[in-house]
């Protein structure tokens, strides 16, 4: 049996830690989420390498570090209501739960939504609330958000979740073409003022909906 929690620690210090994340919640949080689970069974045994792998239905789970980053970004405290988009594996709702106290994540994959499910409930994440739908549009039932995160790059950044975002909330997200981004982070400070600033480069898988790309693009 692999040692999981060995491979678990290394992960967080040198691809984490050492590349300066720092929010020793997110660290914690990297820590207990078990990623290995969350991937296919076969590649257990890269989970914990520093690079995103195959989800199946032309998706990814994220790079640990690139998870890290975009938790940190949030800073959350706690006491938050996020809403992610793209809920993918789960990994990324399952460290979202650890640091906030509700999270509401948008899939649009049926398959994805029903393993994500299944693996976050055997993991004792079922907290988290999965809704099959368009992410682009956001989930207005359940706004404001206090935390919006996107984990897939958009053209540009759709207005619903401008619009869904609590004052003094922020939206983090990739944003520009099909095959590279700079991930945004973008904080409500009124009701129609917004501040942008621009974290780091990345590349995503896109983002598809109404308000994002085209799928047989």
């Amino acid at each position: 049996m692999r040692d999981f929690a060995i491979a678990r620690r290394r992960m967080v210090e040198e691809q984490v830690s050492a590349r300066g994340v720092k929010d020793k919640r997110v660290l914690d949080a990297m820590l207990k989420v078990p990623r290995h689970k969350f991937v296919e069974e076969a590649l257990e045994g890269k989970a914990y390498q520093d690079a995103p792998l195959p989800i199946g239905e032309k998706q990814t789970i994220s790079q640990p570090y690139m998870v890290a980053v975009m938790s940190e970004a949030l800073a959350l405290k706690g006491s938050e209501k996020v809403l992610e988009v793209g809920t993918g594996s789960g990994y990324q709702a399952a460290i979202l739960a650890l640091l906030a106290d509700r999270v509401f994540s948008l899939e649009r994959i049926p398959a994805l939504a029903r393993r994500a499910r299944k693996v976050l409930d055997g993991c004792g994440f079922s907290k988290v609330n999965i809704r099959l739908a368009d992410g682009t549009h956001g989930w207005q039932d359940m706004a404001p958000f206090d935390a919006i995160l996107v984990t897939a790059g958009a053209p540009e950044v759709p207005r619903d979740y401008l619009d869904q975002l609590a004052i003094g909330g922020c939206l983090v997200i990739p944003v520009g073409d099909r095959s590279s981004q700079v991930l945004m982070r973008i904080t409500r400070i009124g009701e129609q003022e917004y501040r942008e600033e621009q974290l780091m480069g990345c590349r995503f898988v896109p983002l598809i909906g109404n308000h994002g790309w085209h799928e047989s693009a």
